[in-house]
């Protein structure tokens, strides 16, 4: 959700932005985590919207078994079949929010986490730290080695990163929706 600005972030703490150029960045990316964290709360709010909604629709279930049940007790076929039908509709709509809440709040709970890295690391950049708390020590420079400035070539390669750090993560959010698939699968 938030790769450009992890990539800027990447930039920032890999020592590659300085003086004013830094101030700038920093301030584009405090704009973009006030954004983000937006993001996060209205993910929250539709979390408990969806919650509400199945609370609402659990309790029509539970009033539609209550009525099939009386008119079981009394012998009344026709109110037995339309409260089993409505029975069966509240069912159904449980089932897809009960899922959907689940999905919900495992999103929330990812984006949650992936903000508040971010806040730590920009929180890291601008108390002036030249790399990622949790990233590895850094290789001697180019400079540091004597090699010519190719900004060209290390562009390239910190974009070929950035897209293998996106594919991992594509394929572990897929590897997890099919893992929640057959999950839900062998429920239902």
């Amino acid at each position: 959700m938030f790769e450009s600005l992890k990539a800027t972030l990447a930039d920032l703490l890999g020592g590659r932005a300085t003086g004013p150029e830094r101030r700038s960045i920093l301030h584009g990316m405090k704009s973009a985590l006030v954004h983000a964290r937006m993001g996060v709360e209205d993910l929250e709010a539709a979390v408990q919207v969806t919650r509400t909604r199945l609370a609402e629709h659990r309790a029509q279930l539970a009033t539609m078994q209550r009525r099939k049940a009386l008119a079981e007790g009394i012998g009344d076929a026709e109110t037995v079949a339309l409260a089993a039908k409505h029975e069966t509709q509240h069912a159904e709509r449980v089932a897809v929010l009960e899922r959907k809440l689940e999905a919900q709040e495992a999103e929330a709970t990812l984006v949650r986490a992936e903000y508040e890295e971010m806040m730590a690391q920009v929180k890291a950049a601008n108390a002036g730290v030249g790399s990622a708390p949790s990233a590895a020590p850094r290789g001697p420079t180019d400079e540091e080695l004597g090699l010519p400035d190719d900004s060209r070539l290390r562009s390239e390669l910190d974009g070929l990163a950035r897209q293998r750090q996106r594919a991992e993560k594509d394929a572990s959010a897929d590897a997890a929706l099919e893992a929640l698939k057959k999950r839900m699968a062998s429920e239902g």
